[in-house]
């Protein structure tokens, strides 16, 4: 029987996001239940780029599920010498049971790997989206308001790959709204709107997309910010930071957007303070954020579960 992968959020049916949603938040309250079901497996994960949380969420979860874990760095593998991406997904095929695989380029190099037809493949973070951020961004708003629907998130920032897989979510997601407001020139693709708003549709979820700070909705329930440069990777435009400085998340913006006693801050982190979210809001009372980065294993775990048991 071929495995499940978890690539894309667009691949992934509605029924089953929520149920890997519901058992992160399982998890959230207790994992030494399934502290063994893992047991004889071997997870592999092979980061060709930087990653604290998702590294070692991915890392730690397998561990405390009972597997064996294999890491790989971008110099570990004969990639580096020429070695093919379909070979070496062949070859390691033979010896794990799952491969977590973090990159900086498209997702049709997810996709070689998966030829193999013996080994999960999870999306640890490609270009164009970050599925297990979004999962882990859900699971947390899932255990701090008791559910989803009927929540409206406003996202401040660039259109990156964070926003990409939040979309895609909401978008499964039925009742739930996000309106991304971005600086111009730096949104979400046309095509990758258009997706997200076809299945929102179906689902009836909204996605709301403009440039204009000026025009917020007010009140949310949560304002969510990410890194303006993401992956570290440098904007070209001299003057890009005169154009993000308007969607900086600030006290004074929180309590614009707010509802009294239940708003709440979250960042994928990491966050770069004083730029994309002052260190008041990331530090204050209505911040989520790092019980946010405590999910990433949590939501690791869920998927680990999913795809391997």
């Amino acid at each position: 029987m071929a495995p499940n992968h978890f690539l894309t959020l667009s691949d992934l049916d509605p029924a089953i996001q929520t149920e890997l949603i519901m058992q992160s938040v399982r998890y959230g309250a207790d994992y030494s239940a399934d502290a063994t079901i893992l047991a004889g497996k071997v997870v592999g994960s092979y980061f060709s780029k930087p990653s604290t949380r998702t590294r070692s969420a991915f890392s730690v979860g397998a561990l405390r599920l009972g597997s064996q874990l294999v890491t790989y760095g971008p110099q570990d593998l004969q990639l580096t010498t020429g070695e093919t991406l379909e070979d070496t997904a062949r070859v390691l095929a033979g010896y794990l049971d799952a491969l977590v695989v973090r990159s900086n380029g498209p997702i049709e190099k997810m996709h070689t790997l998966t030829k193999q037809n013996r080994m999960p493949i999870i999306n640890a973070m490609s270009e164009n989206e970050h599925p297990t951020q979004a999962l882990t961004d859900l699971s947390t708003m899932q255990e701090h308001f008791g559910a989803l629907q009927d929540l409206h998130v406003l996202y401040l920032g660039e259109g990156n790959n964070t926003a990409a897989a939040l979309a895609l979510a909401v978008a499964n997601t039925p009742q739930m709204k996000i309106t991304f407001v971005t600086p111009p020139d730096y949104g979400l693709p046309e095509s990758l709107l258009a997706q997200a708003q076809s299945r929102a549709d179906k689902h009836k979820a909204c996605i709301v997309h403009h440039h204009d700070i000026s025009k917020l909705p007010q009140p949310v329930d949560v304002v969510y910010a990410t890194r303006w440069e993401t992956m570290g990777v440098f904007h070209t435009d001299s003057n890009w930071k005169d154009r993000f400085w308007p969607y900086s998340v600030t006290e004074t913006l929180m309590d614009h957007v707010s509802r009294t006693n239940h708003t709440v801050f979250m960042h994928d982190l990491p966050a770069v303070r004083g730029d994309d979210v002052s260190s008041a809001v990331l530090d204050g009372p209505q911040s989520i954020a790092w019980r946010q980065a405590e999910y990433k294993m949590f939501s690791a775990m869920a998927l680990l579960k999913w795809l391997m048991v």
